[in-house]
């Protein structure tokens, strides 16, 4: 596993990481076995403080000398030691701020309690949250003014309410920002159509409270209760928290924006020659190119105000004379599906998800006589494409050399991201055995997140090894950190 830090010197401390140990100190003993679970790494620092100490009294003899505990030491030591001389500058880079700060009980210990957002959520077996991720809870980026994902919402509002207007010229959508990013796996996946058995349910995969109660995957989460209030035009904009791995591009939290809008009959085929002869709904078989449910008159109109609609949107973010393509895809809650991808700079680039509203979703809503479109787009992947920002970590930061750059008088004014570090990353790595089940890279990712903050810019796993009589296999991911100075 690499490391990488800073080459200089901070209060007189060598921050090479070999310093804290050595690129060759790699392991392959088939005995030694590295457990990367959650629920072990408060139990882990407990112990390597423990150990610490004993090594400074002279004591030779401390259990904690096993192999196991021999393996966590290296990992976390040389992340503790980047973090530790650094954690003024880890707080900036970083962006945590203690008013945020949640003090549940160990992640993952069955029998703990979580207190979140002033309530209680008893911990199961289902329980994976890190306090890393705890602690963003509530940051709500989208909401902070003048914050570059405040910038690109404020923006996508802006033209809604310009394009659509209501009779009374009333903005048509409805806008929520501020909804509780805790909901039920009913919410994040049933009320969705997502089966039981579908991949993105994986623990592996997600943040469970316990086995009822997570944060949300995506804002679809909310699509279902908003329509069974009636409403049917309406943008949900929010946090939503996924497991994932480390570089430049992945966070565990980011911010999406949803949009969802219902036709009735006379709203969608107003206008159209002999509309009043067309229907929405007929009972036939699903095709490639609709529901079992809807007519192709219907489907196709409704495809065209979506497409229609968003073409409107990126080109007012973006500009006039934008290329956009549409790809078919799947999505359990829409058919048919899309994603849309702009050329910018000469590169595709895939910008969001859309499609017609499966009319089942629709209907258990209790909107039944209605047919509709919806789509769903990420806030850091827009602002870094469309403010240069090289590293999704950067939103998180308090710095003001960062905030500051994106301080502007009119939401629409143009703004290139500025870079804040002067230093080159370094590295190092380590290798360590793999637990034989009930382990994913997504653990790994959350431990390193836990202990080394957002100092770790990237992890890769560079190479395996089975040993071949043991039957165990071993890592070699590869870490690169390093601090904006």
């Amino acid at each position: 596993m690499e490391i990488a830090g800073d080459q200089q010197e901070v209060d007189g401390l060598d921050l090479n990481p070999d310093a804290a140990f050595s690129t060759s100190s790699r392991w392959r003993h088939s005995g030694r076995r590295l457990y990367l679970s959650q629920c072990c790494q408060e139990e882990w620092m407990k112990e390597i403080r423990i150990k610490e100490r004993r090594q400074r009294e002279g004591d030779a003899t401390s259990p904690l000398a096993e192999p196991v505990r021999e393996a966590a030491t290296m990992v976390c030591s040389a992340l503790r030691r980047l973090v530790q001389v650094h954690v003024s500058l880890a707080r900036k880079a970083s962006g945590v701020c203690r008013g945020h700060e949640h003090r549940p009980a160990t992640p993952g210990a069955p029998g703990g309690v979580v207190e979140l957002l002033g309530k209680s959520y008893p911990q199961d077996s289902y329980s994976n949250l890190s306090r890393k991720v705890l602690s963003k809870v509530g940051r709500n980026l989208h909401n902070q003014q003048h914050h570059p994902l405040w910038l690109i919402k404020e923006r996508v509002k802006a033209h809604f309410y310009q394009r659509f207007g209501g009779r009374s010229g009333t903005p048509l959508f409805s806008v929520y920002d501020n909804l509780s990013p805790v909901v039920t796996t009913w919410q994040n996946f049933d009320s969705l159509l997502i089966p039981a058995d579908h991949p993105s349910r994986k623990k592996g995969d997600n943040y469970y409270l316990n086995e009822t109660h997570m944060l949300r995957a995506h804002t679809s989460a909310h699509q279902w209760d908003l329509l069974r209030a009636g409403l049917d035009a309406f943008l949900v904009v929010g946090d939503v928290y996924r497991r994932d791995q480390i570089d430049t591009q992945h966070y565990p939290v980011f911010h999406q924006l949803e949009a969802v809008r219902l036709f009735s009959r006379h709203q969608l085929f107003a206008g159209v020659k002999d509309g009043e002869s067309l229907q929405l709904f007929e009972q036939s078989s699903r095709s490639a190119y609709k529901q079992e449910t809807h007519t192709m008159e219907a489907t196709k109109l409704v495809e065209f105000d979506l497409k229609q609609t968003l073409t409107g949107l990126m080109t007012h973010l973006f500009g006039d004379g934008l290329d956009i393509r549409w790809v078919d895809c799947y999505f359990p809650f829409t058919h048919p599906s899309f994603e849309m991808e702009i050329n910018f700079h000469g590169k595709w680039l895939e910008v969001l998800g859309c499609g017609v509203m499966e009319q089942q979703l629709v209907n258990s809503a209790g909107a039944q006589d209605r047919v509709g479109w919806a789509f769903g787009l990420g806030l850091e992947r827009l602002a870094m494409i469309l403010y240069d920002i090289p590293d999704i970590r950067l939103f998180w930061s308090e710095d003001e050399r960062f905030l500051g750059q994106f301080r502007v008088g009119d939401i629409e004014q143009s703004v290139r991201f500025q870079p804040l570090s002067k230093y080159p990353a370094v590295m190092n790595d380590i290798s360590f055995w793999l637990p034989p089940e009930n382990y994913t890279e997504n653990d790994f990712y959350d431990l390193v997140r836990t202990i080394g903050g957002d100092l770790v810019e990237k992890v890769d796993l560079i190479d395996k090894f089975e040993h071949p009589k043991a039957l165990v296999t071993s890592g070699l991911p590869d870490w690169c950190s390093a601090c904006s100075l």
